[in-house]
């Protein structure tokens, strides 16, 4: 018999996200080490993601974040609307974000090996993933520089987060016309 309670099976499905038989599998077969089952986990969550390594990400969310003189702007994309709208995957975006702002990431690349809290995007985007169940890639990456901003993010229905975002770096103090100029750069849809 392992050595480990319901309250472990219950703290650990909290601490990761697992579902519950998984959680006490692991556990069983770590004989209550909860730090080997934690391992147990996520290699599992990683074999699932290898899986899905061919799926299609249609859906997903924009943010931007402004510090210091700049603007970075990310596309975190997933499988479906329903992980889109999730708090754990806008939660997910917001470490991203956070970590690629801080590295000043101009691409995809530079902030998936940008630090996060001690692993790199990379990491905390397949761990993520394990834990969601679907696909997610960091699918885009700018910063841009200036003297002032207008950030634009539409939301392409009202219950999904936005899903197309435009930056606007101007000089000048006319925010009005560079909002309108960002809302109709959206509507335009250049590359």
């Amino acid at each position: 018999m392992a050595n480990f309670t319901i309250a472990d099976i219950k703290a650990l499905r909290e601490q990761l996200g697992t579902g519950m038989v998984d959680t006490k599998k692991a556990l069983e077969e770590a004989d209550g080490d909860v730090d080997k089952a934690t391992e147990i986990l996520r290699l599992k969550g990683a074999k699932g993601n290898a899986k899905r390594a061919d799926r299609s990400t249609s859906e997903g969310l924009v943010a931007a974040h402004e510090q210091d003189g700049a603007v970075t702007l990310i596309e975190l994309a997933c499988e479906t609307d329903f992980v889109a709208k999730n708090e754990r995957f806008g939660a997910l975006a917001e470490k991203v974000l956070a970590a690629a702002a801080a590295s000043r990431a101009d691409s995809a690349e530079a902030a998936l090996a940008a630090d996060a809290s001690g692993q790199t995007v990379e990491q905390l985007i397949s761990d993520e993933a394990a834990i969601i169940g679907e696909k997610v890639e960091l699918r885009r990456v700018r910063t841009l520089t200036g003297d002032a901003f207008e950030v634009y993010l539409h939301k392409t229905s009202k219950d999904l987060p936005p899903q197309v975002g435009v930056v606007l770096a101007y000089t000048g103090d006319d925010a009005e016309t560079a909002r309108s100029l960002a809302q109709h750069i959206s509507f335009a849809n250049p590359s």
